[in-house]
């Protein structure tokens, strides 16, 4: 049986970084995060991907919608959290694998964060 990695263990200096999160959050009827502990709780992996001067590219999927874009399961309040939470930039994708994200994910700097919109759209 092999041992389970942890990011700890890989060498990243300067790689571009897939991080699947859980920003899957409450909200109020206002779109208000009224609970960001699972936004919070990826920090330390963000953290130690920029600090290894990484571009990181964050995934997620927000409630469940029914019929593709629904303005209230969108990821770009969790963005603005995200951004508040680390007191930096975090760029937004208004998609998820369409012109914007891989526009967006190509012209990554390192130390640049960019999140991709609800993986469920």
């Amino acid at each position: 049986m092999s041992e389970i990695l942890s990011i700890n263990d890989l060498e990243l200096g300067g790689a571009k970084v897939f991080v699947r999160c859980d920003f899957n959050v409450p909200m109020d009827e206002f779109l208000n995060i009224t609970d960001d502990r699972r936004i919070r709780s990826a920090i330390p992996t963000i953290r130690y991907c920029l600090d290894n001067g990484c571009s990181v590219v964050l995934a997620s999927h927000l409630g469940r919608p029914k019929n593709g874009f629904e303005e209230k399961f969108s990821l770009r309040g969790v963005a603005k959290r995200l951004s508040r939470l680390l007191d930096r930039d975090v760029i937004f994708a208004e998609d998820v694998i369409g012109a914007d994200a891989k526009a967006k994910a190509a012209a990554l700097k390192p130390g640049e964060i960019l999140l991709l919109e609800n993986l469920r759209f």
